[in-house]
């Protein structure tokens, strides 16, 4: 799950600028448990793209 998203329910913000400590702890064990969570859905099909690319010529290069 990524925090970009989510509102805390102790101030109404976004849990991700960390603006009470209820936000930052929310998000320091966001971090923790997954390390990927702060990647953004466009990086993440970006760091796909170039593992699919990486494979293709791989398997072109073995061919």
């Amino acid at each position: 799950m990524t925090y970009d998203r989510l509102v805390c329910a102790n101030c109404a913000a976004p849990v991700s600028e960390g603006r009470c400590p209820v936000c930052r702890a929310s998000r320091e064990r966001l971090q923790q448990e997954n390390p990927w969570s702060g990647l953004n859905p466009a990086a993440l099909i970006a760091l796909l793209a170039v593992l699919i690319a990486a494979v293709v010529l791989l398997a072109h290069q073995t061919a």
